[in-house]
């Protein structure tokens, strides 16, 4: 029998021209409007001005729009983790689907941990990967209908007239009357979204920064002891030296206190560590919200196509540089400075 050609199918780029032209539509029949930026994540429950959850050392609780978030990356990632025990148990030779593809990353991510961490690699492993999917699966938020979109009204100087936000059903929500009584034309209101990428709040960037770092000077000590101390406070040598009569040869004694100076400071290499993680994963991701913010109110659905596009790229790969930092830095600290005995167990 002869085989025929199939002649590709022309659906998609008759839905990305359909795409095209809604956007133009809908950019001159409904304006788009800018949503307020911020820093800080927006509390949605209890809405801002109400009492909180509950109250701990003076600090109210709040329920955040980036916590939201978090949840949903945590249970996206407890979903495909059974689904993989699921085919496991199964019996299944060759995972399957989304939970086949991420199982596959793994086990190349385990084989890079080992080959660079060693005998450690169990013990490091398990950071790499949690940190590597939470960031990945908080970042893809991103790049999804919904975030930024949904919301409550919140009064704000930086907002726009509720004319401005809801056109002419305004009037059914406030009649102007009350509107003068209560000052309410004097203020702007701005939308609070109810779902926001994590990785636009410092707080969650500043927590995986801590979680990694910290985390790290542990894995240092179970490998090594508390001779991984002498990494930040190095003083051997200057005892050695001191311990000689008359100090045995000058240049010793200045070469220790060179290396105890130098030891003194790793600590602030470490703190910078955490700024470092902190703000480089926070500023990529809160630029890229912005751009999409501004491209969506000056061009609509087809300017923020072209920023989504490196959205995909840069979301993902900023999940990959924030694991394989921590799985670095954790396999260094396994490492010996003093001997080559912890060196030789990585081969």
């Amino acid at each position: 029998m002869e085989q025929t050609e199939k002649k590709p199918r022309k659906i998609h780029r008759y839905f990305f021209l359909l795409v095209i032209i809604a956007s133009v539509f809908f950019m001159r029949w409904f304006s788009p409007i800018m949503p307020h930026i911020q820093l800080p994540a927006e509390a949605v429950f209890p809405l801002e001005g109400h009492a909180p959850l509950f109250t701990f050392a003076g600090q109210g609780f709040y329920i955040t729009n980036t916590m939201i978030s978090v949840w949903l990356a945590m249970l996206i990632i407890i979903i495909i983790a059974w689904n993989i025990r699921k085919q496991i148990k199964r019996g299944d030779m060759v995972l399957t689907g989304v939970s086949g593809a991420i199982a596959a990353l793994l086990e190349g991510f385990y084989g890079m941990t080992e080959s660079t961490a060693g005998k450690y690699a169990k013990k490091i492993f398990p950071w790499f990967a949690t940190i590597f999917l939470l960031v990945l699966f908080v970042n893809l938020q991103e790049l999804v209908p919904g975030p930024d979109a949904f919301g409550y009204l919140h009064e704000s100087e930086h907002g726009y007239p509720k004319q401005a936000l809801l056109g002419g059903a305004v009037e059914t929500i406030v009649e102007p009357d009350a509107a003068e009584d209560h000052g309410e034309s004097e203020h702007g209101y701005a939308l609070v979204p109810f779902w926001r990428v994590a990785s636009t709040d410092l707080n969650f960037t500043a927590s995986l920064a801590i979680i990694s770092v910290v985390m790290t000077q542990v894995v240092g000590l179970q490998a090594l002891g508390a001779g991984y101390l002498t990494k930040y406070f190095d003083i051997k040598p200057v005892i050695e030296s001191w311990k000689k009569p008359g100090f045995g040869n000058p240049m010793d004694f200045i070469i220790g206190l060179v290396k105890l100076f130098a030891s003194i400071l790793e600590i602030i290499a470490e703190i910078s560590k955490i700024l470092s993680f902190t703000f480089r994963l926070f500023g990529v991701i809160f630029a890229g919200s912005v751009l999409l913010f501004f491209l969506g109110s000056m061009t609509g659905g087809l300017g923020q196509s072209i920023a989504v596009l490196l959205e995909m790229l840069f979301g993902p790969l900023q999940a990959l540089v924030f694991g394989m930092l921590t799985m670095m830095f954790m396999s260094m600290a396994t490492v010996s400075h003093g001997d080559h005995d912890h060196e030789e167990g990585h081969h």
